[in-house]
């Protein structure tokens, strides 16, 4: 079932997309957000965006910026930041979304890199913290803050400016905007950085267009339904997902207030849709059993809902059902029951009106899936990557089987090179890594994109079976390369190995082998006995190691950085079956044998 109109197939670029929404529906709701002055939510509409759009093209223009010149956006999401955005956009300039909570020495890699004109950031905080890391920025012509400066700024560098100011003293002009060709950078986003440095990722109005149409063939959104933003803009999967899906289908955004105020946000805002990644609903599922302990009649009756639920869905989606004629209709009885005591409350916890959860990023577990849609909540499953804008495949509403990542979209193609990896072909893929042309020249195979994710094609549908290369993939769906984050770890003398891991966990952790003599005096710092295997399991000491692998890791990511430990003396061989005869991680076999320890770091 097609969703795209004629007018919306010959749309090209994303100003023209912007334009047509306007002229579509100009008095709708486009984005709400809380105003902290007047406490309370605020809406915009589609005319009135239009409209700061222009204000803020004018104060752009004014800078007289090449066509194709970086704008750097260090915003939380916003109406601010999506209007920034699309002025960029209307410039032929290209938007560089940063992670607003990313480490100032990333961020100051990525402005370097992109050789970034201008940066829109949040706060003079965050400025400052960039200069600290003290790397020149020879590009950069202006620094925008949305909060007023507050402090005297050292002498040298960009001038800084409050948004208010740099908008006020925009001089009205005569002038036509250089619209953008399809061919034009939309955006350069950056990755997670899994093998050395993070690479920008050139994608043009083309390829985001391009699967912004698919998408819409897939998900089906309406004039009438609501987003809930949380996840960063700078995330290529919430930018298309989360802002230019629902931009194309006339849909409002609520842009929710922070992580912490999620539950309360969802409650009020009342989505209908809702991009997230697994750890959403890991979070709400650990809630609930939470909430089910010492409850005998509460677990059972819950259980019972979720096996009733996950048959019933079973038969909707045509999935095999291991079950009769006689519990089918028992099924059909209890249901109403089930519904009213169970299934609307987990509703309720999202709003209650929730028609599409879309998950992504990462893997989302199979006792979690069957039991939000047993339940009723409509969880798609999709699959996708920066470089491909990003979404290659994705479950439907009628065609959901949460086993796996569902069918290639619309105009993507898909096939199974060696190795068995996933390659992907089509318009939503990009165009190559910014000033990487090696890089973009191996992520290729006879023009085919290669993912480094193992899938198998079942019936046109996509299985994920592992990957090519040892990638952890959080639940969060932040990508690392794990030996980056042993080799920075095992660079200090106190650690002998270290092995790094949070495969859809929330967080990276650790296990590190202490040296013998670099734990002795740590220990004796401590006051702690180092002969007493019990010092290891100290508080003492794993805060004292954790403050030091976090010095350690401080180059990488944010999302790269231990935020727990593990500590052993007991070093890892080739004789016990820990190392391979190259001297490298046995990695399975490191996750079995400190199954234990893993789960009792996540479950702190």
């Amino acid at each position: 079932m097609s969703r795209v109109s004629d007018e919306l197939q010959a749309i090209a670029t994303l100003p023209q997309l912007l334009a047509w929404r306007i002229q579509q529906s100009p008095q709708s709701e486009a984005y709400r957000e809380f105003d902290p002055v007047k406490t309370a939510w605020v809406g915009i509409s589609w005319a009135d965006f239009g409209t700061r759009v222009e204000g803020l093209k004018a104060a752009l223009a004014g800078l007289d910026l090449p066509r194709g010149a970086r704008v750097a956006l260090l915003l939380p999401n916003g109406i601010d930041a999506v209007g920034i955005d699309q002025a960029a956009l209307a410039l032929a300039a290209v938007p560089v979304p940063m992670h607003a909570l990313d480490n100032p020495a990333s961020i100051a890699y990525i402005l370097a890199d992109s050789d970034a004109a201008v940066l829109f950031a949040q706060s003079q905080a965050q400025w400052q913290a960039i200069v600290g890391v003290g790397l020149a920025l020879p590009a950069l012509r202006q620094v925008v803050l949305i909060e007023p400066p507050c402090l005297t700024l050292e002498p040298g560098g960009p001038p800084v400016i409050s948004l208010a100011t740099w908008l006020a003293a925009a001089a009205p002009r005569d002038w036509a905007a250089p619209a953008p060709s399809a061919d034009d950078l939309a955006a350069l986003v950056y990755t997670s950085g899994t093998t050395g440095k993070p690479k920008g990722v050139m994608l043009s109005h083309d390829n985001v267009i391009e699967n912004v149409k698919a998408t819409l063939q897939r998900v089906l959104p309406n004039s009438g339904d609501v987003f809930l933003s949380f996840l960063p803009l700078s995330h290529t999967f919430e930018r298309t997902g989360g802002y230019y899906l629902p931009l194309a289908a006339g849909c409002c955004v609520a842009f929710a207030r922070s992580p912490a105020l999620l539950v309360e946000d969802m409650k009020t805002q009342r989505p209908t849709i809702l991009i997230s990644v697994p750890r959403i609903y890991e979070r709400v599922y650990a809630v609930l059993l939470k909430r089910l302990e010492g409850h005998a009649l509460k677990t059972r009756l819950f259980g019972w809902a979720q096996a009733v639920g996950w048959r019933r869905f079973c038969r909707q989606q045509h999935l095999p059902v291991d079950a009769g004629v006689l519990i089918a209709q028992m099924d059909v009885l209890a249901w109403p029951l089930l519904e009213r005591l169970v299934a609307r409350p987990l509703l309720a916890q999202f709003g209650g009106r929730l028609r599409v959860a879309i998950s992504g990023g990462a893997a989302l577990s199979q006792p979690i899936a069957r039991c939000f849609l047993g339940l009723g909540l409509p969880i798609l499953q999709g699959y996708g990557m920066t470089e491909t804008s990003p979404v290659v495949a994705a479950n439907g509403l009628d065609d959901n089987d949460p086993a796996t990542i569902g069918r290639a979209l619309p105009g993507v193609e898909l096939r199974i090179g060696e190795l068995k990896e996933l390659q992907v072909r089509g318009r939503s893929v990009m165009r190559g890594y910014w000033k990487r042309e090696q890089d973009t020249a191996d992520a290729f195979v006879d023009g085919w994109l290669r993912t480094g994710d193992q899938a198998a094609i079942e019936n046109g549908r996509v299985r994920i079976i592992g990957r090519v290369k040892e990638i952890i993939v959080t639940s969060t769906g932040e990508k690392i390369a794990p030996v980056d984050v042993e080799l920075a770890i095992t660079a200090d003398p106190l650690f002998e190995q270290a092995y790094a891991f949070g495969d859809h966990r929330p967080f990276i952790a650790a296990i590190v082998v202490l040296s013998g003599h670099g734990w002795a005096q740590l220990a004796a710092s401590l006051g702690l006995n180092p002969a007493d295997p019990a010092s290891l399991l100290a508080p003492a000491a794993r805060e004292a190691v954790l403050a030091r692998v976090s010095a350690l890791t401080l180059a990488l990511p944010r999302h790269a950085q231990p935020r727990a430990v593990a500590l052993t003396l007991q070093p890892w061989t080739v004789e016990n079956s820990l190392m391979t005869p190259t001297l490298k991680l046995k990695r399975r076999n490191l996750a079995g044998f400190f199954e234990a320890e893993m789960a009792g770091l996540y479950q702190r």
